[in-house]
């Protein structure tokens, strides 16, 4: 039995969502745990009222089906409120400023955002206006406090984005970034193609979000280089909603293939690829699989398949098998390692350690 299959039947309705309708309260029990664990609860149920299957579910189940959609429905509106405020902070600063992942999918109506949930809001700025957007964002209630001196420079110095800011009175969280990848990653990637092919967002002047297959990079290299595996399978689904939407448009896939050649991110688009497809079943044609730039060597694939597996399913202890541990562990170690050089990241990884040996003393 492989990782995912333990996930059933939360795959079967991720691939399939009609089959709701069938599950007897024994799967229900299992189903809702592991959704809520992935935070796709919201996305299940969203997808179970559009299909018109409330009648027919549990009663026991649908008070949870219905609390989740309140949930995420609170939640898009409290995101576009305070996008609002993040455009009006940032409406002197020049350049685009592009929002990504949940709150570009949420504002835009894209096809991940139907019961899509998310903890903070990302942007995406010029390098050479990281200053001005700090600063502005700072008169607004935005701080980047409470981390270290050391953390502080950590994120300055080599990551692609400031250390996380807060609002004072409202807690809401901002990661601006101004590259995909940090500055130190053994992948080298620009931002400024995305910056440059961005498009506005309707209603919030000065915000855009990126063209479908810079989204799609986007979210890939997110997953399969930083390696955040607790919501690994909810990213997952975010691709997988893309990849069967954005094909309407006839030159998408030639696109996507050229756009990660060009961006120097063809390893994690195939890693998405692969896992959409063996997952969730997307519908990818062969030969973009078979033509993706930057494939691994034959003999890395089944590895790569075996840690990926295990992070996929890592969000919930019915997913999990005896080795999904250790797996984790190659999958930090591994997310670590195309973070930072040795040479960097050995002195990190020992002060990281010691600070949290005396946190715990």
């Amino acid at each position: 039995m492989t990782a995912h299959t333990r996930c059933q039947p939360l795959l079967d309705v991720l691939r399939d969502p009609a089959r709701m309708a069938a599950l007897d309260l024994g799967a229900w029990d299992r189903l809702l745990r592991q959704a809520g664990a992935a935070g796709l609860l919201s996305r299940i149920a969203v997808q179970a009222e559009a299909l018109g299957l409330d009648a027919a579910l549990p009663d026991p189940v649908r008070p949870h089906l219905t609390a989740a959609r309140t949930v995420a429905t609170k939640q898009r509106q409290a995101v576009r409120w305070e996008t609002r405020r993040v455009a009006r902070a940032l409406a002197g600063v020049e350049g685009p400023i592009l929002l990504l992942k949940g709150a570009a999918y949420a504002l835009a109506d894209l096809p991940p955002a139907a019961g899509r949930l998310f903890g903070d809001i990302d942007l995406l700025a010029p390098r050479a206006q990281l200053g001005r957007v700090e600063g502005d964002l700072m008169l607004a209630g935005w701080h980047a406090g409470g981390k270290s001196e050391y953390d502080q420079r950590y994120y300055r110095r080599w990551m692609h984005e400031l250390p996380p800011m807060i609002h004072l009175r409202r807690g809401t969280v901002l990661d601006v970034h101004h590259n995909l990848l940090p500055e130190t990653a053994r992948i080298r990637t620009r931002a400024e193609p995305l910056l440059a092919d961005a498009r506005p967002l309707p209603g919030f002047p000065g915000l855009f979000i990126p063209r479908d297959t810079d989204l799609v990079l986007h979210s890939a290299c997110h997953l399969f280089h930083e390696g955040e595996w607790g919501h690994g399978l909810r990213d997952l689904v975010d691709l997988d909603a893309m990849l069967r939407a954005f094909p309407a448009e006839p030159s998408f896939w030639s696109g996507l293939l050229a756009r990660a050649a060009a961006l120097n991110l063809g390893r994690p688009l195939y890693y998405a690829l692969d896992c959409c497809r063996r997952w969730l079943r997307t519908p990818i044609p062969d030969a973009i699989i078979a033509d993706c730039p930057a494939q691994p060597p034959a003999w890395q694939r089944p590895l790569m398949r075996w840690l990926f597996d295990a992070g996929l399913a890592s969000a919930h202890a019915t997913c999990r098998k005896p080795w999904s541990g250790p797996a984790l562990f190659l999958l930090f170690v591994r997310g670590h390692y195309l973070r930072m050089p040795w040479r960097l990241l050995l002195p990190h990884l020992l002060h990281q350690a010691t600070t949290r040996d005396r946190q715990q003393d």
